[in-house]
């Protein structure tokens, strides 16, 4: 039987700038499934939200942003 001596070692998330952020926004209206697809600033995708609502006469969205993050040691 081996043994192993095994200790605990403290880690942090946090967000990696060099990554990027994407704003996406998602039309929820039955049956619709249009979506902006990922843009690099919000203001571009909410525009897009905007205007489909003009088009359509939907009204309900799912809005997704996402970002990378790091995992550092920090001890």
């Amino acid at each position: 039987m081996s043994r192993a001596v095994l200790r605990f070692v403290r880690h942090a998330i946090r967000h990696a700038p060099e990554g990027g952020v994407t704003f996406e926004v998602f039309c929820v209206t039955s049956g619709c499934g249009a979506e902006s697809g990922p843009q690099g600033e919000q203001e571009t995708a909410q525009l897009w939200a905007l205007r489909h609502t003009d088009r359509t006469g939907h009204d309900l969205f799912r809005r997704v942003v996402t970002d990378h993050a790091r995992v550092t040691r920090t001890e």
